[in-house]
């Protein structure tokens, strides 16, 4: 007979979040006032979030992010969302930077074939459901490849939209239940201090910004911003949508205010 006074061994299963909020608020006060050179560095480096990938759509900016990452970490997984609806300049220049930057991890991201033809077998969904497009051609293409990694990189700034005013540096993915940290090392960078990183290194600027093209994304949904205007103005002109829906903002308070302990620009 079995020895009834020994404890009884369970196997558990680990379901818990890989991030919390606190995880992020520490890391938040931990890189208070560092560069984001340095940020880069104890995460791509160091690896305190684990495995990490750098998500970029290769628009108007993006080269700053993926020249700052190659100084770093060249192989670090670079996703990219093929949408189909890319303009061709971009996939051009995407092909232009990855060889320049001696970037070694391109990973491209498409949709699931059977999504498109139950869902958009017209390719025309954006004109009339452009969220239901989204999720489609990059919110499941994304969250599928993001399961394989802990944190993910972007190229968001606080200068680009009001929706992005207030982000952190480091915040927790509210739209993934296993907590996975998102990143956002340019967070408080300004336009000028792109355009002077740029040409500083001499990095190839994206063909259709000088066409009037400030943020730029797939082409049905891409317009042209005035003087004066959002730089994300142009995306979705018309709708009642600034986001694609792979970035989901940190949820404010009642009265527009961060979480406790979050702060941005940390």
């Amino acid at each position: 007979m079995a020895d009834m006074g020994l404890a009884r061994v369970r196997d558990r299963i680990d379901t818990g979040p890989r991030f919390t909020d606190a995880d992020a608020i520490r890391l938040n006060r931990m890189f208070r006032g560092a560069d984001t050179a340095a940020v880069l560095e104890a995460v791509l480096k160091d690896r305190i979030a684990g495995e990490v990938a750098v998500v970029s759509s290769f628009g108007a900016e993006s080269v700053v992010l993926l020249h700052l990452i190659a100084q770093v970490a060249p192989d670090t997984p670079v996703l990219f969302l093929d949408t189909g609806k890319h303009f061709p300049e971009t996939l051009a220049y995407r092909d232009e930077v990855v060889a320049r930057l001696g970037l070694t991890n391109l990973q491209i991201l498409t949709p699931d074939p059977a999504d498109l033809a139950a869902r958009d077998e017209s390719g025309l969904r954006w004109s009339y459901d452009p969220d239901g497009c989204c999720e489609i051609r990059k919110v499941r293409p994304l969250e599928k490849a993001l399961s394989r990694f802990d944190a993910s990189i972007t190229g968001r700034k606080a200068f680009q939209s009001s929706t992005r005013a207030n982000l952190p540096r480091f915040e927790v993915d509210s739209s993934d239940a296993q907590g996975r940290l998102k990143i956002n090392p340019l967070i408080d960078w300004q336009a000028a201090d792109l355009a002077a990183y740029i040409a500083e290194h001499d990095l190839p600027v994206h063909p259709l910004i000088a066409d009037g093209y400030p943020s730029i994304g797939c082409s049905p949904c891409t317009s042209k911003v005035a003087d004066g205007e959002d730089a994300r103005s142009g995306r979705w002109k018309g709708w009642d949508k600034t986001e694609c829906g792979i970035h989901s903002p940190v949820q404010l308070g009642p009265d527009g205010e961060l979480p406790p302990g979050y702060e941005p620009f940390l």
